[in-house]
């Protein structure tokens, strides 16, 4: 993968994170943040999620509550380089636990 496919891909996982959130129907309120290549997701009782481009090592990087993950692109999807378990996934139940009532991604 070269810089500029792995920008696209970084892009579309941004902006599908971003529909979610949008169009998210729940109680909890969510906010969220893009400076730069740094998203930020805060909630309601304080706690942060961070999602990090690093362009360097072809990589999302996710920071929860719970500890760090990294994610390569593999088999069209983001895919944890140390559980195997894939972005989506992790983040969902990351937003879940933080915000305190389900979070599905579509």
């Amino acid at each position: 993968m070269n810089d500029s496919e792995f920008h696209q891909l970084a892009d579309q996982l941004i902006l599908h994170i971003e529909e979610q959130l949008d169009n998210y129907e729940g109680d909890t309120d969510i906010d969220y943040e893009i400076n730069g290549s740094v998203m930020t997701l805060s909630f309601e009782n304080g706690s942060k999620i961070i999602i990090n481009r690093q362009e360097p090592f072809h990589q999302i990087w996710l920071a929860t509550k719970n500890g760090g993950y990294h994610f390569d692109y593999r088999d069209s999807q983001w895919i944890c380089d140390r559980s195997g378990n894939d972005f989506i996934s992790l983040l969902a139940q990351a937003i879940t636990e933080q915000s305190g009532e389900p979070f599905p991604f579509s």
